[in-house]
């Protein structure tokens, strides 16, 4: 057993980097066996390769300077070395507390998904997974070649995808849902990392200071605003442990969603309707559903009740996301529609669609139907009072 140790020499942390990039699948198993201590991954792992990117980082920008990497424009920002010096410790001092709290996250979360409650395990995803990222960020000391540092983050991913259900023991069924979630709080955590390493230091002055930005663009997906960014992630913590301890809100009695099924919507009217109460690993909801008809043409109109998940799925609430793809027969899209978090889906030659709304980060109202305009699965999303969802949720 190879296990990573302060003083074990760099030869056994180049062999498990280099293996967790060739040979992942079986290095996971070897790093599952494992069992070192925390301050050891740290001191002969963590550390070494989270100095890598911001190291280089320093040697590029001082030797080129920024806009370097951009031919043509004839610009090139010099820094001087102190305030460098300066942004590569934030970076890297970030980069350490990211790892621990995302490890916190993957422990936090195992039993709302059926995975094996362990610190350890939890802390050797989350130092292992981003070892590809690391590595990358050598190419941060060549600014033409920056962009590699993508391709390192997104085989991390691969690696945090192959190493969260083995090392934590995740069934099945629930290894994707699971996977979903961290991936969302590690997107979330590298992005504060971001903002805090590009504002904790300012180009005037001789002293630093946080200056961090209100909002955080994110170049071909749009915009993170930090203040509800900082509330989703303290909803969603609250949520986790609510689901852990199974103390969250008590799903809302479906017959009281059943009332807020209009009777007509559209010339569409109420022809049946179900509910129903559920969950499963310590998430609990209710629902009910709609089937409407006008003609031939049927519809259906879900409220559903997320509960505690609720807050985890308002996480994505915080992103302001603005992403809309057409193909040849249709379209779709994820946005934000009066603060609420929206979707929708529609294929113009089946006229088949449908339309969600996130309300109160809690319900989720959904409409769907064939032979339907999109705006007639909005209005029939519209005829669900929002404001009383709003308060019932407040209220929950």
């Amino acid at each position: 057993m190879s296990v990573v140790e302060p003083g074990s020499g760099g030869g056994k942390l180049v062999a498990r980097a280099a293996n967790l990039i060739v040979r992942p699948k079986s290095t996971w198993d070897a790093i599952e066996a494992e069992r070192p201590t925390i301050r050891g991954l740290y001191l002969g792992y963590v550390i070494p390769l989270a100095a890598i990117g911001p190291v280089a980082g320093f040697i590029g920008l001082a030797i080129f300077g920024a806009g370097a990497g951009l031919p043509g424009l004839g610009i090139t920002i010099r820094f001087s070395p102190l305030w460098l010096a300066g942004q590569a410790l934030v970076s890297f001092a970030l980069s350490l507390v990211m790892v621990y709290v995302l490890a916190l996250v993957i422990d936090g979360l195992a039993h709302s998904f059926g995975a094996t409650k362990d610190r350890l395990q939890a802390f050797k995803v989350a130092a292992y997974a981003p070892t590809a990222a690391w590595l990358a960020g050598v190419f941060a000391i060549l600014p033409q070649l920056g962009f590699v540092g993508i391709a390192g983050g997104i085989y991390s991913l691969v690696l945090l995808y192959w190493g969260l259900p083995r090392l934590m023991k995740a069934p099945e069924g629930r290894r994707a849902p699971y996977f979903a979630v961290v991936l969302t709080a590690a997107v979330v955590l590298n992005l504060l990392v971001v903002a805090l390493a590009s504002g904790v230091m300012t180009l005037g002055g001789s002293a630093a200071r946080l200056s961090a930005p209100a909002t955080v663009n994110v170049p071909g997906a749009g915009s993170v605003e930090l203040g509800d960014l900082e509330r989703a992630a303290k909803a969603a913590e609250a949520a986790a442990r609510q689901i852990e301890s199974g103390d969250g809100p008590a799903p809302t009695d479906p017959e009281i969603l059943k009332s807020y099924l209009p009777a007509n919507v559209g010339g569409f009217s109420l022809e049946g309707s179900k509910a129903s109460t559920g969950g499963m690993g310590g998430l609990q909801g209710s629902g009910a559903e709609g089937a409407y008809a006008r003609g031939e043409t049927r519809m259906s109109l879900q409220v559903i009740d997320l509960g505690a998940a609720g807050a985890l799925a308002g996480m994505a609430g915080a992103f302001n996301i603005k992403s809309s793809e057409e193909t040849a027969t249709g379209y779709e899209k994820i946005g934000k529609v009066g603060g609420r978090l929206t979707q929708e889906k529609y294929d113009r030659t089946a006229r088949r669609g449908e339309y969600g709304v996130l309300i109160g980060g809690r319900f989720m109202v959904h409409a769907e139907g064939t032979g339907v305009s999109m705006d007639e699965l909005k209005a029939a999303v519209g005829a669900v009072d929002a404001g009383r969802l709003e308060g019932l949720a407040k209220g929950g």
